[in-house]
Order: C-alpha cells, then structure tokens, then sequence
C-alpha cells in the first residue's frame, strides 16, 4: 500500500498502539505548531521503523512538545530494503543531500566508507540519522534504513560476504553503459559503492577489479560529482536489477 502523501508525516520514537499517547520531540512540536499551525485534532501519520504506521490525532499542543494520540493503523510494517549503499563522505550539505537521496531510492545500509581520497573522516553520525529520519519521513517509508559506523575500506571488503554483489562505480572505465555489466548480475543481494569526490586511487581500484564479488559500472560519457554519481548510480541499479523492475 502506498503512502498518504496528504497527511504530515513523524518518526516517534517509541511503541505504537491503538489508544496510546505519544510525544513528539521539540524539533516536532515547533514545526507542527509554528510551520504548519496544527492546533488540538489535527490529523497525523506516525511511524516508528518497527511497527508499521498509524493515524493520530493532536490532543495536546505546547511550546516545547505535542501530545498525540494514536488510532488505528494505516499500513503494516514494511521490511528494510535489501541494498547496501557503501560512500565515502563527503562535506556538510552534500553529506546531507547524499544521504536524503539514498535513503528515497531505497537503500537499506548506509555505510560509511573511509578511502584514500576521503574528505571527511569522521561524519556527524547524529546528523546522518537525523537526514535518514526526514527523508524516510517525507517519502512515505516505514523502515528506516541501518545507519553502520565508518570503515576503512579494505576492512570493508576483508569482511564482504561474497554472496552479495558489490557494485562500484569506477571513473575510469572505458565504456559509458553502465546497463551491459548490470546485465550480467546473478545476485539478488546488492551494494553499491561509490567513491569520493577525487575517486579512489589506482591501487583501491586494482583490488576492487580483482575481486570475485565485485562488479564495476561506468555512470555516462561526464564526469559526475561524487553525490550526483550517488544518485544516478542507484537510479540505474534499482531500474536495472532492483525492486523498480
């Protein structure tokens, strides 16, 4: 079942029944009240990433939290996507759309990847988080994705589990097609890894070319910013071989 795109949608932290009182954080409140200027009875939509969605209505509005009151429920909890996107991280506002962006497209992991080229090598995990939230919050997904901790890139793939494909985009690539090596793809578990904004150096790229499980895609005839490549990447994958097919 689709998402009610009608109604205001909020993660709440917290269990989800009929008849249960729940409490938005302050971030919350101030948009519902202040943003949107909700008042008692208003209608929203609550999800927890665990418990499906639910109808509620506004019994309480104050400065600092609103009170809401859960009714019935409008959608039955949804499984995570089953697609790992790996990213090297990148500086504040690009991070943020990078992440948006593939947590809308359907990713179920998001893990940090620390390569030669990284920029940032310790990103603001809070911050990651809190753009997962909204996104899954604006376009109607109920399981938020699994937010990993940074890992260097050769632990990344020392502790690959071989049965799910990697797919990285490599820059240097002799094609534009990406759709000729997608083809060839048995698996049904995916990741997909994209680099840095200088690209990984020649030796990540060597030992990513010499592994059995990984597969490398070129992204077109330009050259693509890193969270441009983030997007276009997945969009490719998931019309390819993934769940838009």
């Amino acid at each position: 079942m689709r998402a009610n795109y009608k109604l205001q949608r909020l993660f709440i932290d917290a269990p989800l029944a009929a008849g249960s009182l729940v409490e938005t954080s302050r971030e919350q409140a101030h948009y519902l009240a202040n943003v949107l200027r909700m008042r008692e009875g208003g209608e929203v939509l609550v999800f927890n990433g665990r418990e499906g969605e639910w109808h509620a209505r506004i019994e309480e509005a104050g400065r600092k939290s609103v009170k809401l009151r859960v009714a019935d429920q409008a959608r039955a909890q949804s499984p995570l996507p089953d697609l790992v996107y790996c990213f090297a991280p990148l500086k504040k506002g690009r991070l943020d759309y990078l992440v948006q962006k593939a947590v809308e497209m359907g990713a179920g992991v998001l893990q940090p990847v620390i390569t030669q080229h990284t920029q940032v090598a310790k990103p603001g995990m809070d911050r990651l988080q809190t753009n997962a939230m909204e996104a899954a919050e604006q376009c109607g997904i109920l399981a938020l994705p699994e937010l990993r901790e940074p890992v260097k890139l050769d632990r990344l793939l020392a502790g690959w589990e071989p049965e799910r494909r990697l797919i990285f985009c490599d820059e240097g690539a002799e094609s534009d097609n990406p759709l000729p090596a997608l083809s060839k793809i048995a698996e049904k578990r995916l990741a997909l890894l994209v680099g840095p904004e200088g690209g990984f150096s020649e030796a990540e790229r060597a030992t990513l070319h010499g592994l059995p499980f990984v597969t490398a895609i070129p992204l077109g005839p330009r050259i693509l910013r890193a969270d441009t490549a983030a997007v276009a990447a997945l969009a490719v994958i998931q019309a390819a071989i993934g769940d838009w097919k």
